[in-house]
């Protein structure tokens, strides 16, 4: 891995607090990953399941976490099961964990091979009543793909019918969305590397760029500092590729008098950061882009200021659509009959800020959390309002990523990345 080692005690403790909420007499089973094929020998990279590594720490293919609080053999209160390494493999693939490297990752003694798994499972299975799965319920979660996990299932229910079955995900949902230190300084990491990308583009950008080139910087800028890369997929749109939601083309060359709306960030150890920054093509606003910039700046400031424990996801939201309707109605972009005659389930705002404010970001970059249980300390949440005007060719959003404090304001993970629009100027105006 490029990371650096995680603190053991984080993998520790998530799996007692796990534990903590099973069921008597239960054990828990977390799957990782499939390898994905391409096509002929190519595979996708290995992407690891983030709830095993959330509570092991490990990020190697075809490995098995196990979790029995209640078992009668201390040994196997937890257990993880792991791809035998060999001399051949480290020859082609590089050496895999040992069992006393997975034990120096993740805290766990007991570590068998895969090839024990039939063996030792059978044992645990008459020990046991219950089992929880490990199934993707995330409100934007769209499963096309049958998961080593799900195989997985599938196979000891057909094996061993009698069991009754429980489900991991509530539990994990509201345990990963409270951060832990270790986790938020992950984040952190994530976000400085992040940084020093953003910085780079600033000098870099001129006239007649095209969109792949601020790319390919701002991938090298990742990469040399111990990031896989992109914590999501880059969008760089500039002019008015910036209406498009989602657009991840990235291949049109950036125009003198354009904005460029960047949606892009590092991860680090599997922890994610969230950027977003519109910056002008030529080095200065306009006026007009000028005025829509510091609309949003506003709303993201003001918005920023109610994410405090005990808030509740969708009155926040209700909330920041009242900011964007005055801040839309400052602009002229709606006027005040459009707000009387708005539809409650699509409001006037809605033309020009159409997407949620914020969302929760950890080893996800749309992380877990139940949005309908009110916020609490030491989440971390994006802040991500825009304005897109098709009509005028240009769209604009800003973003940073905040951390939930017990009293005052949240902590802004990326208070150090430029966001106001003169120190934006200044930058990409230095010699």
């Amino acid at each position: 891995m490029k990371y650096d080692p995680i603190d053991p005690q984080l993998f520790i403790k998530n799996r007692k607090n796990f534990a903590a909420q099973m069921q008597p007499n239960s054990i828990a089973v977390f799957n990782s990953n499939d390898i994905y094929p391409i096509s002929a020998d190519s595979t996708m990279p290995f992407e690891q399941h983030r709830d095993i590594f959330y509570l092991s720490g490990i990020d190697q293919e075809e490995s098995i976490l196990l979790l029995f609080p209640d078992a009668p053999h201390p040994k196997h209160r937890e257990v993880l099961f792991l791809k035998e390494t060999s001399e051949l493999i480290a020859i082609w693939e590089g050496e895999k964990l040992t069992k006393e490297k997975a034990f120096a990752t993740s805290g766990i003694k007991t570590v068998y091979w895969l090839q024990d798994l039939e063996k030792v499972f059978f044992e645990i299975m008459t020990q046991c009543d219950t089992v929880y799965v490990n199934t993707n319920e995330h409100y934007r979660a769209t499963i096309a793909t049958e998961t080593r996990e799900d195989r997985f299932t599938k196979w000891w229910k057909e094996k061993y019918p009698a069991h009754s079955v429980a489900k991991s995900n509530p539990i994990l949902q509201r345990l990963r969305s409270v951060k832990d230190p270790i986790e938020i300084a992950l984040i952190q990491q994530a976000c400085a590397i992040t940084e020093k990308g953003f910085r780079r583009v600033l000098n870099f950008v001129k006239p007649d760029v095209w969109e792949y080139n601020i790319e390919a910087e701002l991938l090298h800028e990742f990469i040399n500092h111990r990031s896989k890369g992109f914590a999501y997929t880059p969008i760089i749109a500039s002019g008015a590729n910036a209406n498009v939601l989602h657009y991840i083309e990235n291949n049109k060359q950036c125009k003198a008098g354009d904005l460029i709306l960047m949606d892009v960030a590092a991860e680090y150890a599997n922890y994610a950061s969230d950027l977003t920054r519109t910056i002008p093509v030529s080095g200065r606003y306009t006026a007009r882009q000028r005025a829509v910039y510091d609309a949003v700046l506003e709303v993201k400031n003001r918005a920023t200021e109610m994410l405090v424990p005990g808030t509740l996801w969708a009155e926040y939201h209700k909330e920041v659509g009242k900011l964007m309707t005055s801040a839309l109605l400052g602009l002229g972009l709606i006027d005040t009959a459009d707000v009387q005659k708005e539809d409650p389930d699509w409001p006037a705002y809605k033309k020009y800020f159409m997407h949620g404010t914020s969302h929760h970001l950890g080893l996800d970059t749309h992380d877990y959390g139940i949005l309908t249980e009110p916020m609490q300390a030491n989440m971390v949440f994006t802040v991500e309002p825009g304005i897109y005007i098709p009509e005028e060719g240009f769209g604009i959003r800003l973003e940073d990523d905040v951390v939930i404090q017990e009293q005052g304001a949240p902590l802004n993970l990326m208070g150090t990345i430029p966001i106001e629009a003169d120190e934006i100027e200044t930058l990409m105006n230095e010699s």
